[in-house]
């Protein structure tokens, strides 16, 4: 039996750790949970949802794990619209329109960050 009892974190490359910093805590309302020196040199920066969960690690692009990449990450909100509008009026990139809704699967949509990485916001149930 495996002694794992959840998702800590989830690793999320990015250009500049600051530049994600600001975007994660200023346009989402994340807090920084982590940011030491980590390896040569480097940085091991983490941010927090306000609600809690895994946090997301802003790390530095690797080979073929670089920027720009559909995370695979999906966020849970209390209002999947009314969060759209929030970050689109905060100069998020933001998909048009929901997806979902109808009753069967919850209204989501994808966002990306400040260097193009997609997260799906999902609306919970």
């Amino acid at each position: 039996m495996s002694s794992i009892k959840q998702v800590g974190r989830v690793m999320v490359p990015v250009a500049d750790q600051d530049r994600a910093i600001e975007f994660y805590t200023g346009k989402l309302g994340f807090s920084v949970s982590a940011d030491v020196p980590f390896g040569d040199g480097d940085r091991w920066v983490e941010v927090s949802p306000p609600g809690g969960g895994a946090a997301l690690a802003l790390v530095t692009p690797e080979g073929e794990y670089q920027t720009g990449r559909m995370t695979g990450i999906a966020l849970e909100a209390g209002d999947a619209s009314a969060t759209r509008e929030e970050l689109a009026a905060a100069g998020v990139d933001v998909d048009g329109a929901l997806i979902g809704g109808d009753g069967t699967v919850p209204a989501m949509f994808f966002m990306r960050d400040q260097d193009g990485n997609s997260l799906l916001i999902v609306q919970a149930r």
